[in-house]
Formats: structure tokens, C-alpha cells, sequence
């Protein structure tokens, strides 16, 4: 197949591609490489790096399937410029869609967020309960899930809603609450808990890729929205658990962060879908990443520092 991978030199699409390579496809990689571009070069891989909110530069002739990963993540760096968050997450996607229809891409696959349900108190949080995003990164994903719905009839739509992604990627992020955890303990000997009541859903970052591929594989068999994440830890559970490999002094303080989440994969796991991979594991691969000097505790890691040096968002 030929694929675009919006976002694809990101934490996620640096693992994603070579998957996609390895499988035989052919892939065009659309970035703007905010963040450095780690991706080795393939004789079936193109890197172009652009900009999403530029409709017109985005290629689509001749690409049969679209894997769209790329959106200003997270809610810091949704708070640290409202409009860019908006017209990136939301007006490029609706964008992209109808440019998509209009060159008869068959598949369009969003990488939305398990963050959209809000804070909820049902034990399991299934695709149907009401949204109530808090944050203007949520609200963005909510509505950009909305807009490629209305285009269900004209594509094949699939959303899944990832949990908080863990492990490790050549384009590291460190402000992901496992790694996050786990870096500071072996760079600090301490991990500071903000809270540590609040849960979080979890998935390895080769599971959540094999999600994305597992759905190009389905294509028509399998549309619509899908949460994916296998373990619901509260932080400072996750804290305890590098705590246990790396010998470190756990601090929790207050925190006026409400968010408590926890998904039900139920849905994906009915579709054949079999993840292979835990948290435990995602802290072992840090810590051998970290000792190895392959990955280090730099403003690069980090989403909302990188993003504030970058002029235009000035």
C-alpha cells in the first residue's frame, strides 16, 4: 500500500514507520520536524517536511491510506497558543479529509486521545460514554473525531483513542507520565508525584503502533472508534513501580491537576486485536536506553519546551 503518515517523525511515528517499511509499504512521511527527524533512510520512504495547515503541499495522489498523527499534543502546549492548537488538530484534519475523498484515499486512521471522556468515575470508560473534555487539547480532538464522522459515508473513518503512550522511541518524549517517572529517578534518584490518586491509562508504544496497523490491515471490516489502552495505574503506583527498579526517593505534593481517567479496550480487543506489551516493560527499555547513553535528559524530550523556542509561537 501507499501510505502518508502525517506526524511520522514523531515519538509515535518514528516507531510506526519502519514498522510500515518493514511490512512491505511504500510511505510518505508529511512533518515539520519541530522536533528533529530520526527516521533512517528506506529506498520506499519519503520525508517531506511541511507544514498540515498547508492543504495544498500535503501529497495525496496515489496514497491509498492516511495514518494522521500529527497535532499540537498535550495540554500545556494546547494552552501555549489556543489558535495554533485549532487550526492544527482540528482545520487541518477537516482539510485533509476532503482533500483525501477528492483523490479517493480509501482510509483515513486519526490518532485522537483516551483524554476527550474528561474526569470520569465509571470504572470502565467504554466509546460510548458522553465526552466532557477540559482542556483545549481535549476539545480539539473531540471535535476533530466529529468532523471526520461526517465523512464516514465518503471514507473508510477509523479514530482510535489512545491511553497515555509509554516506552521507548528514537524521537523520545519525556513528559509522558511513565517515562517521564522513571527518567527522574534515574537521573535525580528522586520522582516527584504531583497528587499520585489521579489514574492513568497506559499503553506500550509498540502496542499503539501495532493498533494503527491493525486497523490498515481491517480497512471496511473494522470502522469507527476504538479506545486503546491496557492498564490503568494511578501515578503514584507508576512511580512506585520504577521506584522498584531504580532505588529512588518517591516525594508527593499537592497538585490541582483533576484529570483521572480509565479506558476499556474492550471493543479493540473484539476485533483480534492481542497487545504484547506492559508498563513494566516500557521502564526496563528506558533504563537500558538512559544507562546506554542513547537517551538523555534534554529540553528535546520535552514537548512544551521545545515548542516555547520556537518563534512562531511567540
Amino acid at each position: 500500500m501507499n501510505i502518508l503518515v502525517t506526524g511520522g517523525c514523531g515519538y509515535v511515528g518514528s516507531v510506526l514507520t519502519p514498522k510500515l517499511l518493514d511490512q512491505g509499504h511504500n510511505v510518505t512521511v508529511y512533518d515539520i520536524m519541530w522536533f528533529g527527524n530520526f527516521l533512517k533512510e528506506h529506498k520506499n520512504l519519503k520525508i517531506i517536511q511541511g507544514d498540515i495547515r498547508d492543504i495544498d503541499a500535503i501529497p495525496m495522489e496515489g496514497i491509498d491510506a492516511i495514518i494522521h498523527l500529527a497535532n499540537i499534543a498535550n495540554d500545556p502546549c494546547g494552552d501555549l497558543n489556543s489558535k495554533l492548537s485549532w487550526e492544527v488538530n482540528v482545520l487541518a484534519t477537516m482539510g485533509m479529509v476532503g482533500k483525501a475523498i477528492a483523490h479517493h484515499v480509501k482510509q483515513f486512521i486519526l490518532s485522537s486521545s483516551g483524554s476527550v471522556y474528561g474526569v470520569k468515575e465509571e470504572p470502565q470508560v467504554t466509546e460510548e460514554l458522553p465526552l466532557v473534555p477540559i482542556s483545549d487539547y481535549n476539545k480539539t480532538k473531540m471535535v476533530s473525531e466529529r468532523v471526520l464522522l461526517s465523512y464516514k459515508d465518503k471514507i473508510i473513518i477509523q479514530i482510535v483513542r489512545p491511553a497515555t503512550v509509554c516506552g521507548y522511541s528514537p524521537r523520545m518524549r519525556l513528559d509522558l507520565s511513565v517515562n517521564m517517572l522513571t527518567v527522574q529517578a534515574l537521573a535525580n534518584r528522586k520522582i516527584t508525584v504531583f497528587g499520585g490518586d489521579q489514574t492513568r491509562p497506559n499503553i506500550h508504544i509498540q502496542d499503539i503502533t501495532d493498533v494503527f496497523i491493525h486497523f490498515l490491515n481491517l480497512g471496511d471490516k473494522a470502522p469507527g472508534i476504538y479506545n486503546a489502552g491496557f492498564e490503568n495505574i494511578s501515578i503514584l503506583d507508576i512511580a512506585k513501580m520504577a521506584a522498584e527498579f531504580i532505588p529512588a526517593e518517591i516525594i508527593v505534593t499537592e497538585s490541582n491537576d483533576p484529570r483521572s481517567y480509565r479506558i476499556n479496550a474492550d471493543k479493540l480487543l473484539s476485533t483480534d486485536f492481542k497487545p504484547k506489551f506492559k508498563v513494566v516493560d516500557a521502564i526496563q527499555e528506558i533504563i537500558e536506553a538512559f544507562r546506554s547513553g542513547r537517551l538523555k535528559d534534554e529540553d528535546g524530550c520535552y514537548n512544551i519546551k521545545t515548542m516555547k523556542q520556537i518563534e512562531c509561537l511567540e
